[in-house]
């Protein structure tokens, strides 16, 4: 069985590899042309899509899936429309492939340039979220690449029906179906096969909770794009507007809990913790968050006290950490023990202090006075992402198309041989 899903795996990335070769060679108008087929039938297919989509979710609450799992997983026209969107809007993208990144006219008249080209076949390893499937494919696609979509067996019924309308579209489109190929998900071994397939696939992208990302990461001997769990912080300054920073923690916490931008954690500088923390205390409670402080939290009224393991916790929830720092640097000292270099942000009215926290902190998205729920793609004007790395070679933060990519040098001579030594 291992074996005959061994080759089922290599297949899929052969034939990826062959509509890589002709996706290299198509124009920016084919490939935005079939990025508009796939949202237009996204949208025409959309009752069938979220048919199977009810199918997981049934699934998905009879396996006692959390709530924050669940809302990953959930389409609805609403969500569909802003995937179609998402591609409509990677078509009004400029075209990366061949961007030339440098190049110059050496004394001897060689001419020299770097330009961008696909990565080839790109996997994509990730957990309950069919969005994903849209948003890689088409991301792959108007950056050249083929797409290998491993996604988990809690999808299955919504990822086996957004690839068939996809595919169908591509094909419409005069491109090869093979540019998006779903993998099988009932096996563990099939991301193995994927992760281990090296000189067939050319870079893996694993997106999802930790032990799938380290997993991937560690035992993959394809190029990986390390997608960090997100531990955000929202520090509140001795020198923040209050009623800035209310808003700012609550829409950081509570406008979408499962999702990686969330904060999970909340800093007040002690200067304004009097003010603050009973304040912050009942706002958050109002919104049903439950709070895990420190000392100062829990004398406030249904606070639980905060064990060591709250401060690392990316709770995916209405849970959040809290506690008081005697300083800025204090409050960066605490996200650099317990952050996961995802997104961090600070709310103050003083520019010095804005500088020293925006220069210091570790993280891939930093923010002053503005919710972490920012560090999206979509809403960093790349049309989709296809995650959000928190690693720091060749791509970090938020992934478009450009990530996408790597680079050639093309040189252009006459006849040019160098010298012997």
């Amino acid at each position: 069985m291992t074996d005959d899903l061994r080759e089922q795996v290599h297949a899929a990335a052969r034939r990826a590899r062959v509509a890589a070769d002709e996706l290299v060679l198509a124009t920016r108008e084919r490939k935005d042309t079939a990025l508009h087929e796939m949202a237009a039938a996204l949208r025409s297919r959309a009752p069938e899509i979220l048919e199977a989509n009810a199918k997981d979710i049934e699934a998905g609450r009879a396996a006692g899936l959390p709530e924050g799992i669940l809302d990953r997983l959930a389409l609805s026209e609403t969500r569909i429309e802003g995937v179609a969107k998402g591609l409509e809007t990677v078509a009004g993208l400029a075209d990366p492939v061949g961007e030339v990144l440098r190049g110059s006219i050496l004394p001897n008249g060689l001419e020299l340039r770097q330009v961008r080209v696909p990565m080839g076949v790109v996997g994509m390893v990730y957990e309950a979220r069919p969005n994903v499937t849209v948003d890689a494919a088409g991301l792959a696609l108007k950056s050249g690449n083929a797409a290998l979509l491993r996604g988990s067996s809690t999808a299955e019924h919504s990822n086996t029906a957004l690839v068939e309308v996809l595919r169908d579209a591509l094909d419409k489109a005069g491109l090869p179906a093979d540019c998006v190929q779903l993998l099988p998900c009932h096996d563990r071994a099939s991301v193995t096969h994927l992760i281990t397939a090296r000189g067939l696939v050319d870079l893996v992208i694993p997106r999802g909770g930790a032990g799938l990302i380290n997993a991937v990461v560690e035992q993959a001997t394809v190029p990986t794009i390390e997608t960090g769990v997100g531990n955000c912080h929202v520090y509140v300054d001795a020198h923040a507007d209050l009623d800035m920073a209310e808003s700012i923690v609550l829409n950081s916490k509570t406008r979408r809990t499962s999702v990686c931008n969330a904060a999970e954690s909340l800093l007040v500088h002690a200067d304004v913790a009097e003010a603050f923390v009973p304040r912050i205390t009942k706002a958050l409670q109002n919104a049903e968050v439950t709070i895990h402080g420190d000392e100062q939290f829990t004398r406030q009224q249904g606070v639980v006290p905060a064990t060591d393991e709250d401060w690392g916790t990316e709770y995916l929830s209405l849970d959040i950490s809290a506690r008081v720092v005697d300083s800025l640097d204090e409050a960066v000292r605490h996200i650099a023990r317990h952050g996961s270099g995802h997104t961090e942000a600070i709310v103050t009215d003083d520019v010095r202090a804005a500088r020293r926290f925006t220069a210091r902190v570790d993280a891939a998205a930093v923010f002053v006075n503005a919710s972490t729920a920012w560090t999206d793609g979509a809403e960093f004007g790349m049309g989709a992402e296809i995650g959000i790395s928190t690693q720091k070679l060749h791509a970090r933060g938020p992934m478009g198309l450009s990530e996408l990519t790597s680079s050639k040098w093309v040189a252009w001579g006459e006849g040019h041989v160098r010298p012997r030594a």
